[in-house]
């Protein structure tokens, strides 16, 4: 290593504990198989002051997604054998079974459930264990899109998968990744830590700000093939080594992983067997996120430049934003530029997205800068001189037609419908019922504000102030839910019948959508 790189990363990770502050953190990188950075600060668990090291475990969440993958390529190299497995585990689906592979590459086209959890009422700290998750699945009838055609991120499809490989084993998941996967990538410390109400080393994950304090973050869901690895820094590395160590075998598990992925139609995917597929620095690169209450972690990997990052946080902290800095260290890149300050467009404004029925609603930000919110977080587009805006794979582009919006991560492009006008408030008041889910939706007018809430098996939600989008057309905020974040806000459009008075309203979020629900008792 240089001493300009070394220089270079000896600030990036000197600067870290203060741009994202939290009970502790970890990180690494790696090039060519040497590691270049192996540090750690702070606390594992605050309150009993254990100290976080390369050995302490952690909660990676979602990158587990990766090494449930693994473990199916190894013991099946064509998943599409498992197909038939995939259509068992669906027994209410009253249409075509996605495939193996559709699960691998999050284009399955079921509601995700934990999202779906939330319609059924659930507390957001309820338990959320086997039997809840084999209710919520089973009872699942229809699809929110045709298997292979779109992207939508699905937590139970790696579930599935990681409950398909143990029966046909007839082996626990859990030992099945420890031998095929984590001892020969050299992982000792690596284990499924499903129970996340406690990690076997003391480890805690907080919630909370420098300003409001941090507090333990409170969880209770059982986890598998979608979430539930706990590992060390130092299990991590040997993933890196052993990656960087297998880049030339043709069958190596990571090359297998990270190989180029399509939709049915050919389009390329940016998704594939748990890993996405990005562009940083202008460079191609593979990695995942993970996070749920308490923790966030990100890892990437650029196989041409043979450079890994991972960053661990114990907290709420933006992982990728860390890792994106070793990086830029790394490969001694500059941040990105400002935004240029152009005006604010005039194609502001909420709209609906005709396939998937979900409210688009989109604000000014700084300037140069516009906030789209339609997937399940808010995100920046970066305004163009030609009057559009884009940002990664996402892009808004005015036409003569009206506004498009392109998602090329999850194959969809469409003309947005705009909802505006005057939002009517009466009628709406009510209780709805989904027959899919057999769980309802109530509406009530409390003095004058709407408030809904879901109820369902699981016990019944907290009411949520609706807010006004457009004509019929509003949103049902979800601040928090079982995974780390939220679903994103439900978007609840009513439906009329000739005689004006509501009969039903389709109900969804990126996660979960089109789900009809009709009103009880009568119209109003």
């Amino acid at each position: 290593m240089t001493d300009s790189l070394s220089l270079r990363l000896d600030r990036a990770v000197a600067a870290l504990p203060d741009a994202f502050p939290g009970p502790g953190g970890a990180v690494a990188v790696l090039r060519a198989g040497e590691v270049l950075v192996r540090h750690t600060w702070g606390y594992a668990n605050a309150e009993r002051r254990i100290p976080f090291t390369p050995a302490s475990l952690f909660r990676f969440c979602s990158i587990t997604k990766q090494f449930t993958c693994a473990l199916l390529l190894d013991r099946f190299p064509d998943p599409s054998v498992l197909d038939a497995d995939v259509a068992a585990a669906l027994p209410g689906l009253a249409e075509p079974a996605p495939h193996a592979l559709h699960l691998c590459h999050n284009q399955s086209g079921l509601r995700d459930y934990w999202a779906v959890a939330m319609l059924h009422g659930s507390p957001v700290e309820a338990p959320f264990g086997e039997a809840e998750a084999a209710r919520v699945i089973g009872g699942m009838r229809s699809l929110h899109f045709a298997p292979g055609t779109r992207y939508s991120y699905v937590n139970q499809n790696f579930r599935l998968l990681a409950n398909i490989l143990q029966a046909r084993a007839g082996r626990p998941f859990a030992e099945l990744l420890r031998r095929h996967v984590f001892e020969p990538a050299g992982m000792a410390g690596a284990m499924l830590t499903a129970n996340t109400a406690a990690l076997p080393d003391g480890g805690e994950g907080y919630e909370g700000t420098v300003e409001s304090g941090f507090r333990a973050a409170v969880n209770r869901i059982l986890w598998t093939g979608d979430a539930g690895l706990g590992a060390s820094l130092d299990d991590m590395i040997a993933w890196e080594k052993f990656i960087d160590a297998t880049r030339e075998d043709p069958q190596g598990l990571y090359r297998r992983l990270s190989a180029p992925t399509t939709f049915a139609d050919g389009t390329p995917a940016h998704y594939g067997f748990g890993l996405g597929r990005t562009v940083e620095f202008g460079r191609p690169a593979t990695g995942h996120g993970g996070a749920l209450r308490g923790w966030r972690s990100h890892r990437l990997n650029l196989t041409a430049e043979r450079i890994s990052v991972v960053v661990m946080f114990n907290h709420l902290s933006d992982a990728h934003a860390a890792a994106v800095r070793l990086l830029a260290a790394v490969l001694d890149e500059a941040p990105a530029p400002a935004p240029e300050p152009l005006p604010a467009p005039a194609w502001l404004g909420a709209y609906r997205e005709p396939e998937s029925g979900l409210a688009v609603r989109i604000d000014a930000a700084e300037p140069g800068v516009v906030q789209l919110r339609f997937g399940h977080r808010a995100e920046r587009l970066f305004l163009r001189p030609d009057g559009s805006a884009s940002q990664g794979d996402v892009a808004l582009h005015p036409t003569p037609a009206g506004l498009r919006m392109e998602r090329s991560g999850e194959n969809l492009a469409s003309l947005l419908v705009p909802c505006r006008g005057e939002v009517p408030r009466a009628g709406l008041a009510g209780r709805y019922r989904c027959a899919e889910l057999e769980a309802e939706l109530t509406v009530a007018d409390a003095g004058g504000a709407l408030y809904g809430a879901f109820s369902g098996f699981l016990g019944q939600g907290r009411m949520e102030r609706l807010e006004p989008i457009g004509p019929d057309l509003w949103a049902l905020p979800c601040p928090r839910a079982l995974d780390h974040t939220p679903p994103g806000d439900w978007t609840l459009a009513f439906e009329r019948a000739a005689d004006g008075s509501v009969e039903s309203v389709l109900l969804g979020c990126w996660l979960a959508r089109r789900l009809r629900y009709e009103r009880l008792g009568g119209r109003s």
